[in-house]
């Protein structure tokens, strides 16, 4: 739905044609996803009483992850072609995606690892700890090459 949204689809009946969903499966994700903070539930019609579905403020947050599994499809699983792409809108050249780390301005690669935060429990820094090590130890048995996201 999320996908969806993105493409411009606010309303009940355009999920459910899209997404060729049953109507109380559709209610109970839109609820959800209202419940989650994705989306906000806006009247457009009185009588009778419809609803539209539109993004907030969290549900874009999800654009660049939705715009990079994107990008990742195209890369691996599109045999035939490029179905979409984001493109630059006023002169429509294709964008290319790359991560970067917002201070640095440098591409993420291999050389960044996931590291346990001030929240991360005893289990989750030991499991971060293990896989760096064992990340640290298949480098040194086989150098790879970095892949951009």
């Amino acid at each position: 739905m999320l996908r969806d949204a993105f493409y411009g689809l606010t309303r009940f009946d355009e999920f459910q044609k899209s997404l060729a969903i049953a109507p109380n499966m559709l209610t109970r994700r839109l609820t959800q996803m209202v419940e989650d903070g994705l989306f906000e539930r806006r009247q457009y019609s009185e009588k009778p009483p419809r609803f539209e579905y539109v993004l907030t403020p969290r549900g874009w947050d999800f654009r660049p992850v939705m715009l990079t599994l994107m990008n990742w499809g195209n890369r691996h699983f599109a045999p035939e072609g490029t179905i979409v792409y984001l493109a630059e809108t006023a002169s429509g050249a294709a964008v290319q995606l790359q991560l970067i780390d917002a201070n640095s301005g440098q591409p993420i690669s291999g050389q960044h690892a996931i590291t346990a935060g001030p929240a991360a429990n005893d289990r989750m820094r030991q499991r971060l700890e293990a896989s760096r090590l064992r990340r640290e130890q298949n480098l040194r048995q086989f150098p790879v090459q970095d892949h951009q996201p």
